[in-house]
């Protein structure tokens, strides 16, 4: 296939370096020119995963159109760029196009998962063709062939096309037809693995945090279950896998400005530092408004939106924790 990622950051560069292994024809689409004939030059993204070469068919590009033009487009951007990026040049999407999401989150302002963004950018007869691409995968280890396994939501036929096109000896693709599931799933899971580095920050140990985890995993399987999710999805690649992941791998990028807060850091310095978005600070507040919304009771979420967004001691939001009512644990 012909394929193009929209976004080099250190996800999209590993999609594409994998979608070249896999023996496709991949575009890899940056803003930047110069960074672009860089990656062109050397062979490689000296801006993130600079320590892996670039497969013969893969080429970096700025012309977003032209990355358009393609039998495949996988956004890889972050989720407060989605819609920006992509609503300019919507009317470019070939009609027989498939669409791979693997942008990851809820929007700010609209609360929309990011198959609702893709049904509002490029209009509802985009559905048909439209895929969720989450699970437990770590950008550097994908390049370097590590194995790994994700989920791949959307209709049946076309959930079939994007799973083919990834799957490898060491990259598993199982498709499923529930994207609300996938997409809730792949994007609170970011907000939890934020409350395991603070509590990891604080050193209140490995108890704590499986607790966290586990709770955690009730509340997105409160909120998907509410929007109209398979509960079994939650038991997952896009669920349990992604969770147990970002909340424990040294890797996640969310786990690390967890881990900073709980060590006293403030939030700026902390992303200045990291170079990379987590998406976890902006869920924390568009889950939290979301659970508003639909008037779920997501605690764990609350408290980490409390602490990024207002400033909330960790310690206290702790204390608010621990101390909230007992419940049954299966209770909504």
């Amino acid at each position: 296939m012909r394929c193009s990622v929209i976004g080099a950051g250190s996800w999209g560069t590993a999609l594409a370096i994998h979608l070249a292994k896999c023996g496709h024809d991949v575009t890899l689409w940056d803003r930047n020119p110069d960074r672009v004939a860089q990656m062109n030059t050397s062979r490689s993204n000296p801006r993130y995963l600079k320590d892996f070469t670039f497969p013969t068919t893969l080429t970096a590009t700025s012309n977003l159109t032209q990355a358009l033009q393609q039998d495949m487009v996988v956004p890889a951007l972050p989720s407060h760029a989605l819609r920006e990026v992509l609503t300019p040049v919507a009317h470019h999407l070939p009609a027989h196009t498939t669409l791979a999401v693997a942008t990851k989150g809820i929007e700010s302002g609209s609360l929309l998962t990011m198959d609702g963004v893709m049904k509002e950018v490029f209009g509802p007869e985009v559905m048909p063709r439209l895929t969720i691409l989450y699970g437990p995968s770590f950008a550097a280890e994908l390049a370097a062939g590590k194995p790994t396994a994700v989920a791949v939501a959307g209709r049946d036929d076309t959930a079939q096309i994007t799973a083919d096109a990834f799957h490898s000896n060491s990259f598993r693709a199982y498709h499923t037809d529930d994207m609300v599931g996938v997409c809730v799933g792949g994007s609170l899971k970011n907000v939890m693995a934020i409350a395991c580095g603070i509590s990891d920050g604080l050193d209140l140990g490995t108890n704590a945090r499986a607790a966290i985890i586990t709770r955690g995993l009730a509340e997105i399987t409160r909120l998907a279950v509410t929007m109209g999710a398979n509960p079994l999805t939650m038991m997952g690649l896009a669920g349990m896998g992604d969770l147990v992941l970002t909340c424990t791998g040294n890797l996640s990028r969310n786990r690390r400005v967890g881990l900073a807060l709980g060590q006293g850091r403030t939030l700026k310095d902390i992303l200045d530092e990291l170079g990379e978005v987590a998406e976890g600070v902006v869920t924390a507040e568009s889950g939290y408004q979301l659970s508003q919304k639909l008037n779920i009771e997501l605690p764990i979420t609350k408290e980490v939106y409390e602490i990024i967004h207002n400033n909330k001691p960790a310690t206290i939001a702790l204390r608010d924790l621990l101390t909230r009512d007992r419940r049954a644990e299966r209770d909504n």
